[in-house]
């Protein structure tokens, strides 16, 4: 029999509407696991159980009467500890943040899932302001992958990534500023998305400016449709979101990949040095997307590594966030997270400006690639988990986590939709990913491709060892 905590936030919809199971169930079982799997993973940093029980009681007799109060009535979410969840304190991961507060203010995604009844099972782990690659730091601790528990689970959205895969809720919140719900999804086995920028509206505003997104991290591509389909809509604390969707993203995944233009580009052209193992299960994904129809050709974009202009802008925003630090609060934060400040706090104006002249010019250049080709597809990174507890992996010569990240981070610089689905695991049994990058503006077209690889099978892994 099928447990609950397995199914997806489509088959939960479906399995309330036929009375089949309640949202209740299903949230007592997801809370469960939560727990369960907490003391091995670290997923969360508070699980909310009684919060989400009430909830959860209230979508059940909403249910009960066919009156279901939106898309995701009794779905279980999680939410990452960067975005407000009125009713308890937004940490973000330091020890700087003062608890005390009234926290009654949702950011606009949440509040999307509010409105439409989503059942909210607890906040979920992030590096120091999500920093950095991996998820560990002196307010949570680490968490780790449940393929793995002695790797990491990836960064900075590593706890929503922990969660979902476990089963401790099949939708959850994240954000993305160089490659943060993609990293922890591919290196956990779940899908996830980072929207065209301003196409999830985001409040406060990121101190990381328009390289931070905020995306759905789900069991699967249909789950992450129905996502954006409630956490696309409008918010007028963001004035830099995009205008009203034209049509749903739940229909426009359905159009598979017939026809559709394919870039595929293993390895940037050889600037990066790729695993067999992760580079095989890529191949294999491309060839099914062949198979369905996509026309697909070995091509690479045309720039070189961003990742100067990727430092000047994200180290740069980094000492923003810690402005404001007394020398004692300081000395709270996280060693990697204080040197780099220290950089980011020594670049100039014209430092800054050079990296954005840098990242127009890489916009430009990938707006042309595009008019040629629909999608982009590469590894999302060249290797799997490795070690808990590190910023890079042993012996890899890498000073900051940017150096394993290649394929991620270019495409926060140019603004543009891109998500990674589970295509196989390597030798020790980890998963592998592939990305899938769009024009800006063509989300839907990401989703199309991607859930054309679920359908096909591409994107069936064997569920992890730990929950």
């Amino acid at each position: 029999m099928t447990e609950l905590t397995d199914l997806t936030a489509v088959q939960l919809v479906d399995g309330y509407r036929k009375g089949e199971f309640s949202p209740l169930e299903a949230t007592r079982a997801v809370l469960r696991r939560a727990e369960e799997s907490q003391g091995a993973v670290n997923a969360f940093v508070r699980i909310a159980a009684e919060e989400a029980i009430a909830q959860a009681g209230a979508s059940t007799e909403r249910w009960r009467r066919g009156e279901p109060q939106g898309l995701v009535d009794g779905v279980p979410v999680s939410v990452k500890d960067l975005l407000l969840l009125r009713g308890g304190p937004t940490l973000r991961g330091s020890k700087t943040t003062r608890a005390e507060g009234k926290w009654n203010e949702d950011a606009p995604s949440v509040a999307r899932l509010r409105e439409h009844g989503a059942v909210f099972v607890g906040r979920t782990t992030t590096p120091e302001f999500g920093w950095k690659g991996v998820t560990d730091g002196p307010q949570s601790g680490i968490t780790r992958n449940p393929y793995d528990t002695s790797r990491t689970s990836g960064g900075s959205s590593g706890g929503s990534a922990a969660a979902v895969a476990v089963g401790a809720g099949p939708l959850s919140l994240g954000t993305d500023g160089g490659g943060s719900v993609r990293i922890p999804a591919a290196f956990c086995g779940i899908f996830a998305l980072k929207p065209t920028y301003g196409r999830v509206p985001l409040y406060p505003a990121s101190p990381f400016g328009t390289l931070a997104h905020v995306g759905p991290m789900t069991r699967n591509a249909a789950d992450a449709a129905l996502m954006m389909d409630v956490i696309t809509g409008p918010d007028a604390r963001d004035w830099s979101q995009l205008g009203p969707v034209a049509g749903s993203f739940r229909t426009g995944a359905e159009g598979g990949v017939r026809g559709l233009r394919v870039a595929y580009s293993p390895s940037f052209g050889g600037q990066v040095a790729v695993r067999p193992r992760v580079a095989a299960a890529v191949r294999r994904a491309v060839e099914s997307l062949a198979a369905q129809g996509a026309y697909v050709e070995e091509a690479d974009p045309d720039f070189s590594d961003p990742v100067e202009a990727f430092h000047t802008l994200w180290f740069s925003g980094a000492a923003r966030v810690v402005q404001h630090l007394s020398p004692a609060q300081r000395e709270l934060l996280d060693p990697g997270l204080r040197e780099v400040c220290a950089r980011g706090a020594r670049y100039s104006a014209l430092d800054y400006l050079a990296a954005v002249d840098t990242r127009m010019d890489l916009g430009r250049r990938m707006g042309r690639f595009h008019s040629t080709y629909d999608l982009l597809v590469t590894p999302t990174l060249p290797i799997t988990a490795f070690e808990a507890g590190v910023e890079v992996p042993k012996g890899s010569g890498h000073r900051r986590w940017t150096g394993w990240t290649p394929f991620t981070y270019p495409f926060n610089l140019t603004q543009q939709p891109a998500g990674t689905v589970p295509c196989g695991l390597d030798e020790d049994g980890l998963p592998v990913g592939v990305q899938i990058v769009a024009a800006r503006h063509a989300d839907a077209v990401v989703l199309r491709a991607a859930h054309a690889l679920y359908e096909a099978g591409a994107g069936g892994i064997a569920p992890p060892t730990v929950g």
